[in-house]
């Protein structure tokens, strides 16, 4: 695979007419090492949010062994991957299929779930197995997230201790999980989620082996910028020390945007404008997923080979290259007034579930890949981070210096 410095040495060099993934493996090294350094306790990667071998080997070499995987694919992908690795199973429904692949043939032993049929899927898939280690996943408020997980997954409160206690009777350890919902904005979240397994506790009477407070660990962007994630840290320890939980137990945390996010970016080529809508060659069947529905506003950045951009930014929205009017991304996004056709643009922050997202649609597809070696667009961990213009940064000169 290609190694460049940035973006804009990439254009120079090849002048790509597919979109290109860009990786930058040392973004998500960064990103790991400082959950390392400041979460009180273990880090599982959330798989989920990009698989490819480039970031799980740089997630890996950070010093994370435990993964949170969530199909039987994604157990064996690791698996295969790093043999020594640690996998626990957070999907709360599995068929029994998956289930007794992944105990038997990859000797999973962590197994969330949200429901009393589900204890007895595990139960049998595993046939009667008493060495499992099983998490019921509690269902919690989402109100301070952009993607609300709550309706799908997880058990009510008043409903979660007997479910525990069952759980208890039959598992070697019992733990709670939780998620926040995705790129959770508020650090308080986790402290209301906290406080609601502490009730679930003093309910049930059982003493936990392991709290896992999951992902909802946010990342940077234009429009969203989230508080420091010392906060986050600080919100966690502070809410543990109010549950009854013994030295003994152990603390969980499944990042996935927060650790990848910054290590991708898509460069994507203008193929028309019109108005104020740019067409570019990827889209929301391709990397851009959460730039559609969900209405991700991604940093952007302009790169023109000859002649300088205007200084003049405008907002642009961007079509896809699919024949289906969904693949619309509204923006705003911020770039020089006068960009056409033959235009490059990099979009930033798409590390996470940019790849894992992508379809065939249409006939659209381009796995061409490169490496970066330059910062992503946005940081959340150079110094303190700080509110960004939005749009980013905007263009290279012809020297690829940014301006």
């Amino acid at each position: 695979m290609d190694l460049f410095t940035s973006a804009y040495s990439l254009v120079r060099t090849q002048a790509p007419t597919s979109p290109v993934t860009c990786l930058r493996p040392h973004a998500a090294m960064r990103a790991s090492r400082y959950f390392r350094r400041n979460f009180p306790g273990e880090i599982l990667y959330a798989v989920k949010s990009n698989p490819r071998f480039e970031i799980l080997d740089a997630v890996h070499s950070a010093g994370i062994d435990h993964f949170d995987v969530a199909s039987i694919a994604e157990i064996r992908l690791v698996a295969d991957r790093f043999p020594g690795a640690l996998l626990s199973y957070m999907h709360s429904i599995k068929s029994r299929e998956a289930i007794r692949e992944a105990y038997f043939s990859y000797g999973v032993r962590h197994f969330a779930l949200d429901s009393h049929d589900e204890l007895e899927k595990i139960s049998a898939a595993t046939d009667g197995a008493r060495d499992l280690t099983l998490l019921i996943r509690l269902a919690v408020p989402n109100i301070h997230a952009e993607m609300d997980l709550s309706a799908k997954f997880g058990i009510a409160p008043l409903d979660a201790a007997p479910l525990l206690v069952q759980a208890r009777a039959v598992a070697a350890k019992v733990g709670i999980c939780f998620h926040v919902g995705s790129q959770c904005m508020n650090p308080a979240a986790f402290g209301v989620a906290l406080e609601r397994v502490g009730d679930v506790i003093r309910a049930s009477g059982v003493m936990l082996d392991i709290v896992d407070v999951g992902g909802g660990f946010p990342s940077l962007y234009p429009d969203m910028t989230p508080p420091p994630l010392d906060t986050y840290m600080s919100e966690i320890a502070t809410a543990l020390g109010r549950i009854p939980i013994g030295e003994g137990c152990e603390i969980w945390a499944e990042p996935g945007r927060a650790l990848v996010a910054e290590a991708g970016s898509t460069l994507v080529r203008v193929d028309h404008r019109r108005g104020d809508h740019l067409y570019i060659n990827d889209g929301t069947y391709g990397s851009l997923f959460d730039a559609g529905v969900p209405g991700f506003v991604f940093p952007v950045r302009a790169i023109r080979l000859q002649g300088r951009p205007s200084r003049r930014l405008l907002p642009f929205s961007f079509y896809g290259p699919t024949c289906d009017g969904l693949d619309y991304m509204k923006g705003p996004f911020l770039l020089p007034a006068d960009m056409g056709e033959g235009d490059y643009i990099e979009v930033g922050q798409t590390g996470a579930y940019g790849s894992t997202m992508r379809t065939q649609f249409n006939g659209f597809y381009s796995d061409e890949t490169a490496i970066l070696s330059d910062p992503p667009l946005l940081s959340l961990y150079r110094g303190r981070n700080r509110a960004p213009q939005l749009g980013g940064v905007h263009h290279y000169d012809k020297s690829g210096t940014d301006q």
